[in-house]
C-alpha cells in the first residue's frame, strides 16, 4: 500500500480523498491557491503545499504538480474529479515519473476521451450506441447530408468533452446550420479541439450511468446503476439510486453492456458508463468518464462498497475481493448537489462569506461538503459547496428524508439552491417518478419558492434606515 498520496484537487472531494486514505493508514498531502487557504481540506491534510500563480493555474500545471510530488516523496496522485483528472498527459507523465496515477492509463483515458473513438470501440464490443456520424464531421454541408438520414431531431456533439459544453440540439435543418458553428467553437475552447460528431437526439430520456469497478488482474464488475436524469443545461442537480424505471432485466442487460464496455477500453480501476434510455426501454451508450463521479456517494451507500478506498487499493495492485455475485444493493439513495447559485436568477453563481451554517443529521443523512461558518466561497471555482446525501429502506422513505434534510439544513449569506430543491421534493411528480432529462425545463413552477429572510439580515436592514434616516 502507499505511504502517501498527494491529491490533485480541491474542495470537497479533496476532502473525500483524504479521509479514505486516513482509513486506510495513508499520509496525505494537499495543493492549494491563495484563494482555497482557508478551505477545509487544507486543514485536513497532513501537508499542505501553496500552489499558483492565481486561482487556477497550479490545479492545471502538469508538470509543477509532478515536480512537487516528487519533492515531497509521495508514491501516487489523486486527481479527484475535474481539472487534471481526465488529463491522458498528466496520467502519462506520473506513469513515467515513476508516480502511481490513481485511475485508469493515459491510454484508456485517451480512449474514452474522445467520444468518436469511444462510440467506435463500443460498436465494435457489440455495445448499442445511438445512430450518428462514424467519424468528426468537418462541414456543415456533411452534417446536414447525415441528418437527413438519421432524422431529427440530432444533436452536434464536441468529440473531446463533456458536461453540455460543445452540444447543440438540432430540430431542424435551420437550427443545425445555426449551431454546427456553435459547437465547434465552444468545443475548441473547453477541450482545445474543434471536432464535433452527429448523434441521433433520443428524446425525453432517462440518464442511467453503472459504475464499474476493473483491477489489474482482469477482474470486472458492476456495482449497479445511478439515475442522473434530473439535470438542466445538462448539468446533473439530483442522482437516485438504483432506477425507478430498471426492471432485473434489464438491470442485468445493462450491467453486461457496461462490463463489455470497460472490458473493450481495456479499463482499470473505478469508471462510469453512462447510457441513454428511451421511452420503449432501449439503451445506448452515451460516454464513459475516467474517474471518481460527484454522485460516486450513493452507490457507496446502497452497496456499503467505499468506491476512493477501492480506488487506491486497485491503484496499489489489489484485486477486487468481491464478486459481481457479492454485490447487493439494498434500499435506496439520493444525492442533491448544494450549489452556491441564485436560481431565481438563471442559477448565477453566488461567492461570499457564509454567516451562518448548520448541516443535517440523523438516521441515513451524509454530508460531503466544503464550507463552514465563516468561510469565504470564492468566485473562481464550480459552485458546489456540499452534496446531501441520504439513504432510506424503499423510494417513499428516501424521498421524506431528503425533504426533511433540506429543511434542517442552513447556509446563510449567500443564496443556494436548497429551497429550490426542496420544492422539487414535494412535486407530485417526482414523487411518483415521472422524470426524465427534461424534467426541470417542463417545470418553470419549480422556481418559484419562497425566500428564506433571515432575522440578522432583516435587523441590519432595520437598522441602516433608521441611521440613515436620523442622519448617522
Amino acid at each position: 500500500m502507499f505511504k502517501k498520496v498527494l491529491v490533485a484537487n480541491r474542495g470537497e472531494i479533496a476532502t473525500r480523498v483524504i479521509r479514505a486514505c486516513k482509513e486506510l493508514s495513508i499520509a496525505t498531502a494537499a495543493i492549494y491557491s491563495e484563494a482555497d487557504a482557508t478551505s477545509l481540506y487544507v486543514k485536513k491534510a497532513d501537508e499542505s503545499y501553496l500552489v499558483g500563480p492565481g486561482p487556477i493555474e497550479g490545479y492545471l500545471n502538469i508538470h509543477g504538480i509532478v515536480d512537487l510530488a516528487l519533492k515531497v516523496g509521495v508514491d501516487a496522485i489523486h486527481p479527484g474529479y475535474g481539472f487534471l483528472s481526465e488529463n491522458p498527459a498528466f496520467a502519462e507523465l506520473c506513469e513515467k515519473k515513476g508516480i502511481t496515477f490513481i485511475g485508469p492509463t493515459s491510454q484508456a483515458i485517451v480512449n474514452m476521451g474522445d467520444k468518436v473513438m469511444a462510440r467506435k470501440m463500443m460498436k465494435k464490443a457489440g455495445v448499442p450506441i445511438v445512430p450518428g456520424s462514424e467519424g468528426s464531421i468537418k462541414s456543415v454541408q456533411e452534417a446536414v447530408f447525415l441528418a437527413k438520414e438519421i432524422g431529427y431531431p440530432v444533436m452536434v456533439k464536441a468529440s473531446g468533452g463533456g458536461g453540455g459544453r460543445g452540444l447543440r440540439i438540432a430540430r431542424d435543418e435551420k437550427e443545425l446550420i445555426g449551431g454546427f458553428e456553435i459547437a465547434r467553437s465552444e468545443s475548441k475552447a473547453a477541450f482545445g479541439v474543434s471536432d464535433v460528431f452527429l448523434e441521433k437526439y433520443i428524446e425525453r430520456p432517462h440518464h442511467i450511468e453503472f459504475q464499474i469497478l476493473a483491477d489489474k488482474h482482469g477482474n470486472i464488475i458492476h456495482l449497479g446503476e445511478r439515475d442522473c436524469s434530473i439535470q438542466r443545461r445538462h448539468q446533473k442537480l439530483i442522482e437516485i439510486a438504483p432506477s425507478l424505471i430498471l426492471d432485473a432485466e434489464l438491470r442485468e442487460k445493462m450491467g453486461i453492456a457496461a462490463v463489455k464496455a470497460a472490458r473493450a477500453a481495456n479499463y482499470t480501476n473505478v469508471g462510469t458508463v453512462e447510457f441513454l434510455v428511451d421511452d420503449k426501454k432501449n439503451f445506448y451508450f452515451l460516454e464513459m468518464n475516467t474517474r471518481i463521479q460527484v454522485e460516486h456517494t450513493i452507490t457507496e451507500e446502497v452497496t456499503g462498497i467505499d468506491l476512493v478506498k477501492k480506488q487506491i487499493e486497485i491503484a496499489a495492485g489489489k484485486p477486487l475481493g468481491i464478486g459481481q455475485d457479492k454485490v447487493k444493493a439494498r434500499g435506496f439513495a439520493m444525492e442533491c448537489r448544494i450549489c452556491a447559485e441564485d436560481p431565481k436568477n438563471n442559477f448565477r453563481p453566488n461567492s461570499g462569506r457564509v454567516t451562518a451554517y448548520y448541516s443535517p443529521g440523523g438516521i441515513g443523512v451524509r454530508i460531503d461538503g466544503a464550507i463552514y461558518k465563516d468561510y469565504v466561497i470564492p468566485a473562481f471555482y464550480d459552485s458546489m459547496v456540499a452534496k446531501l446525501v441520504v439513504r432510506g429502506m424503499d423510494w417513499e422513505e428516501v424521498v421524506n428524508r431528503m425533504h426533511r434534510s433540506l429543511d434542517e439544513f442552513v447556509i446563510r449569506g449567500v443564496k443556494t439552491t436548497i429551497p429550490f430543491l426542496r420544492k422539487i421534493m414535494n412535486d407530485p411528480d417526482f414523487k411518483n417518478g415521472n422524470f426524465d432529462t427534461g424534467y426541470i425545463d417542463r417545470k418553470p413552477d419549480m422556481l418559484d419558492y419562497a425566500e428564506f429572510e433571515d432575522p440578522i439580515d432583516k435587523v441590519a436592514a432595520i437598522s441602516a434606515a433608521i441611521a440613515a434616516y436620523h442622519g448617522f
